[in-house]
């Protein structure tokens, strides 16, 4: 079965983190001397790579550009001034475009382009020489400097903003801060400029008062990239149901995240994140726990035409943050069969699996 990955900070691990994500996943994990300057978890537990996604049906991603600028108690890294957010969000974009100019990746920019990609896949009896499909947005809007330099993104192949990454951006507040403020004085012009060019607004990450300031003030598309509810593991990071409600009202699709904190159902204070392990074996959280959220989500909608996959690929952790059964983005296909053994229909696992995804993206990506 086809999936399509909602959330994949690729760049993030291709850039920052220095891994070639061209090579097999074996291979990618056996890296040594890696000369990244940034910590982050070993090259043994990356999730995925372009073959590794072939193996897997991974026809398309969300993938994302991000430059967080490091505030006063920000809790992850950042740089010291927009112009830096700006230049990592460029050097972000030309990695996804030099991918595609040696035909390991596709961008993917138009609903035409999405259709026929996903075309392509569907009909193909073999997958290894295939380009897997980017859809590009950005995590956190720290790299628009001031609104109307959206439209030189949006000419740059931005698809997909989100206002704000961890803590406090330029635009709003956001998760993990144990606050919940909302929009900054910029934030109305951006998203008007943004309603003009028909970008998309992801609600992810974003505090509950500002997604509730911006959907007021913003009338386009939504999603949820990377989300969980609230309703079901308590905590910041995921959203309540008057938001869900909202995503869903729109059209939109909300895809869960492989996230293991967002899916442990005790859940933790977003302001002050442990250690995975000091609080559960990994054993503990599985694939049944995601599928308790888009139980939720469908409970919800009625239907199960908004739920998907969000995984957050190696942004959340890597395989350690994974659910148990996941060891790379190739396991993914097991959640067709979670989702099976919970009662859903094929036609209800298709639709969680990639075409909810795909049918959003075909109507709100420009023609």
């Amino acid at each position: 079965m086809l999936i399509i990955d909602g959330d994949y900070p690729m760049a993030h691990g291709g850039v920052d983190m220095d891994r070639d994500l061209t090579l097999p996943i074996e291979e990618v994990r056996a890296a040594t001397d890696r000369r990244s300057a940034m910590d982050g978890w070993p090259d043994a537990e990356t999730m995925a790579s372009l073959p590794e996604m072939r193996k897997g049906g991974v026809a398309a991603a969300l993938v994302k550009v991000c430059g967080r600028i490091r505030r006063p108690n920000s809790p992850i890294w950042g740089y010291r001034t927009g112009h830096q957010a700006y230049a990592a969000g460029q050097a972000q974009l030309a990695y996804y475009r030099i991918l595609a100019a040696e035909g390991e990746a596709r961008i993917l920019s138009t609903s035409g382009e999405m259709a026929a990609h996903m075309r392509e896949w569907a009909d193909a009896e073999e997958r290894d020489g295939l380009p897997v499909g980017f859809i590009i947005g950005m995590e956190g809007a720290d790299p628009i400097l001031w609104p109307e330099q959206v439209h030189e993104w949006w000419e740059s192949g931005i698809r997909v903003i989100s206002l704000s990454h961890y803590g406090v951006s330029t635009y709003s507040h956001g998760t993990g801060t144990g606050t919940d403020g909302g929009l900054f004085p910029p934030a109305p012009a951006l998203l008007r400029e943004m309603d003009e060019l028909g970008m998309i607004l992801d609600v992810t990450h974003t505090s509950d008062r500002s997604v509730r300031e911006a959907v007021a003030a913003f009338d386009g598309p939504l999603l949820a990239s990377h989300q969980n509810c609230r309703a079901v593991s308590p905590g910041e990071r995921q959203q309540p149901d008057d938001i869900l409600l909202e995503v869903i009202r729109r059209g939109g699709v909300i895809g869960h995240s492989m996230d293991t904190w967002m899916l442990y159902k005790d859940g933790i204070d977003w302001a002050n994140v442990p250690h995975r392990r000091d609080v559960f074996e990994r054993s503990e959280v599985t694939l049944d726990n995601m599928v308790d959220h888009v139980d939720h989500v469908s409970q919800l909608a009625g239907n199960t035409l908004h739920s998907a996959i969000g995984g957050d690929t190696d942004g959340q952790g890597g395989r350690e943050g994974a659910p148990h059964e996941i060891d790379t983005v190739a396991d993914y296909q097991k959640l067709a069969d979670a989702l099976d053994r919970r009662g859903y229909s094929g036609e209800d696992i298709e639709n969680i699996m990639h075409r909810n995804w795909q049918r959003f993206y075909e109507e709100h990506l420009p023609e």
